[in-house]
């Protein structure tokens, strides 16, 4: 497949982006300010999206992209701890952390495989990533499918804009030129990842606290090593084993650890 700039390729969605709208008419916009769902649609659907596709276009390796993307977790606790207020237990941090170590051993096998800028921009892309999270929480529980259907409403015009400026006329061309391939890849951002994938995510922002939620990213890279197990043969590496298993316990912890200290804990009668 021809390789494009990766702002064409946002060219080429943007208009299934719009059919979003279509949805419109079936889905109501939900109880929230129009502030928030432009604030969520600029944070995770164009700033995010377009630190990340320009810095692997720049050279970052997409399994490192990937790796680096979950430090959303990290960036997502303590915004949620300075602005929210939430306070995870000692247990989750250090459940946290431990995943955090895993994600580190699986990542050994990319040190030295990238540059410092498209390293930068995809950091610069995982904290817009972490203000999504942030702005769904502020969003309370309201309907999230909703949500995020509204919210995809915003990053059309802008990312067509950027298509613009860093591609020139082309991006627009682009449109009408799409292969079977970067159709269903769209398709997929477009339908599986942003609706399905981010509307599932915000709903269990909008219900959990932030550091319940957020270390589930650190799955991206386990599943992702077990698809390519599965669908294309790919091996493991020790130091991904490792990590996964590290990750699986950290979440364990994360999640089971409170429950478990207050099921033993005395019950005490006044």
């Amino acid at each position: 497949m021809e390789r494009r700039g990766d702002f064409a390729l946002h060219a080429d969605g943007a208009a299934l982006y719009r059919l979003h709208a279509a949805s419109d008419l079936f889905i109501r916009r939900p109880a929230v300010s129009w502030w928030l769902l432009l604030a969520y649609g600029a944070t995770v659907g164009v700033l995010q999206f377009s630190f990340l596709f320009s810095a692997v276009k720049m050279g970052m390796p997409a399994g490192l992209a990937s790796l680096v993307m979950q430090l959303q977790v990290f960036i997502t606790m303590s915004l949620a701890i300075m602005l929210l207020g939430d306070r995870p237990t000692k247990l989750q941090i250090g459940g946290a952390l431990l995943a955090l170590l895993g994600l580190v051993a699986i990542g050994a096998d990319y040190i030295g495989t990238a540059v410092m800028i498209p390293l930068i921009m995809t950091l610069i892309a995982s904290t817009f990533w972490s203000f999504s999270n942030i702005i769904s929480k502020r969003a309370g529980k309201v309907d999230m499918l909703g949500f995020v259907v509204w919210a995809s409403l915003i990053p059309p015009i802008p990312m067509l804009a950027l298509a613009l400026i860093f591609d020139g006329p082309q991006a627009f061309v682009a449109v009408t030129q799409m292969s079977p391939l970067a159709l269903g890849s769209v398709l997929f951002i477009a339908y599986g990842s942003t609706l399905m994938g981010y509307g599932g995510w915000a709903i269990l922002f909008g219900r959990h606290k932030a550091s319940t939620v957020a270390p589930f990213s650190l799955l991206v890279p386990v599943v992702g090593f077990a698809a390519a197990y599965v669908f294309l043969g790919e091996t493991f590496s020790r130091a991904e084993v490792i990590g996964s298993v590290m990750i699986f316990i950290g979440l364990a912890i994360n999640v089971f650890g409170p429950r478990l200290l207050r099921a033993g804990r005395p019950v005490t009668i006044s």
